[in-house]
């Protein structure tokens, strides 16, 4: 253990004197993130705050390679994950500076999850239930892609994403720790030295930034650190500690993508709608958003050490399902405007009401288009009329008015003037009251009416009566 104290202490003395310098180097080089839309800080900011902790991370590691005692031993998990990480992080650092498209950061952290794959580290399986080569290397390569995209989200306030990587990093070495997993506990601890040193000059009000290289880097690392968790886990249950360990930020990818195709947005398209966003919005100032969060990510942790312990083994489908109610209530506070609306479609019973009155409508255009005159036009919309639950409908043309009303007696609420042409129209009024009132799509029927109208595909049948 002193020794591995000592590796984790050189990681942050390191990282401790390398990012000042680091700091004042990148700000003299103008590598700064400046202030925008969706940024919190008012100054432009030093971004490459992720060089001391790979060049703190890569030396204390290397500091005992070749030294053949069992701690060289120990860290040889580490060789098979630092190829991999170096591409991952110089495909951040190139982003850094020259801002790169999507497409070519999703391909260099491939390159890197590749590389890991065929060094030997890879998900092998879960538990005792090996995966063939052509399923391992797929599912590797998502877990490793899903971690780093979600520290590099996560990352939009002060110390927020250096300190979900640490308190991530640490419950892992300590779950190591309980079951004598040390290959993993080697190579956890200096990551987090050196993100504790970091910390120094990134906590609120922070001197420096992770920038891309620095958030990346980290989540991959976790991500490598989750599989070597998972090689050695011996129920299907004790896989989810690297889930929990890392549940907020993979909570707060999942939410974005499900927002993002809720809205018919492009997943990769940036907003302000991630958690520390929505905590910010409840009033927080940004200290507060990130010591809540950090709250939240320690109380994972915890639910994490217990589902893997040997006490909690028992429990460990009463621990998840708890962590998950805690979860969703987390969520409901959030007050995410798109999750609202999907549940009360899928939930309240609004989304059968517009099917049924979608189902409606396609029944009353087919009639519509079946009319051969104008009389029976009429009596297909009167009766559109009656089956939507309008409370009344009006044809006026230069031959006069015809009308359906279908709640007599009853004041309408709304009403919607249709113009068909120089001389006809279509008036349509309806109440609050009716059951489908709520899923009725105006314009939907509004564009019914206007393209089946008779007057617009042949010439007129029948002429209208009139209304007194």
């Amino acid at each position: 253990m002193g020794e591995l104290l000592w590796l984790a202490g050189k990681a942050f003395l390191i990282a401790l004197i390398l990012t000042p310098i680091i700091r004042d180097i990148s700000r003299s080089f103008n590598v700064v993130d400046r202030p925008g839309q969706r940024k919190v800080h008012a100054y432009p900011m030093p971004r490459v705050g992720g060089i001391s902790i790979a060049i703190a991370y890569g030396l204390a590691l290397f500091s005992v390679a070749g030294s053949g005692d069992s701690l060289s031993t120990a860290i040889h998990p580490a060789w098979k994950l630092i190829p991999g990480a170096a591409i991952v992080f110089l495909t951040g650092l190139i982003d850094d500076f020259f801002t790169l498209k999507p497409v070519f950061k999703l391909c260099g952290q491939v390159a890197g999850a590749s590389v890991v794959f065929w060094s030997g580290l890879r998900m092998g399986g879960l538990a005792d239930h090996p995966l063939s080569v052509w399923l391992d290397y797929p599912v590797t390569v998502f877990w490793l892609l899903l971690t780093c995209n979600a520290l590099n989200l996560i990352d939009g306030l002060d110390g927020l994403c250096a300190g979900m990587g640490l308190l991530a990093t640490l419950t892992l070495f300590a779950a190591a720790i309980l079951h004598g997993n040390y290959p993993l506990a080697y190579v956890t601890l200096p990551l987090a030295g050196a993100l504790l040193g970091f910390l120094c000059y990134n906590i609120n009000p922070a001197t420096v930034f992770l920038g891309d290289s620095g958030a990346l880097l980290i989540g991959f690392l976790l991500g490598c650190y989750g599989m070597i968790w998972t090689q050695r886990a011996s129920t299907l249950l004790s896989i989810l500690v690297p889930l929990l360990a890392l549940s907020i930020p993979l909570l707060d990818v999942s939410l974005s993508v499900l927002r993002r195709l809720l809205r018919h947005q492009p997943i990769f398209v940036a907003d302000k709608g991630h958690i520390h966003h929505r905590l910010l919005d409840r009033g927080l100032s940004p200290r507060q958003a990130v010591w809540v969060l950090y709250l939240v990510a320690a109380l994972a942790a915890a639910f994490a050490l217990l589902a893997g312990s040997p006490i909690g083994g028992r429990y460990q489908g009463l621990i998840i399902v708890v962590f998950c109610g805690v979860a969703l209530v987390g969520i409901r506070q959030l007050r995410y405007a798109e999750f609202d609306i999907a549940g009360r479609l899928l939930f309240r019973g609004e989304f059968q009401r517009a099917m049924d009155v979608r189902l409606r409508l396609t029944r009353a255009e087919s009639a519509l288009e079946q009319a051969t005159t104008d009389e029976k036009w009429w009596e297909a919309l009167a009766q559109s009329a009656r089956t939507l639950e309008l409370g009344a409908i009006r044809w006026t043309s230069e031959r006069g008015t015809r009308e359906e009303r279908v709640m007599p007696g009853v004041a309408p609420a709304w009403s919607f003037r249709i113009p068909l042409s120089e001389t006809d129209s279509v008036e349509v009024e309806g109440t609050l009251q009716a059951p489908s009132a709520v899923a009725f799509d105006l314009v939907g029927f509004a564009e019914m009416i206007n393209r089946t109208f008779p007057g617009k595909r042949a010439p007129a049948g029948v002429p209208a009566a009139v209304v007194p």
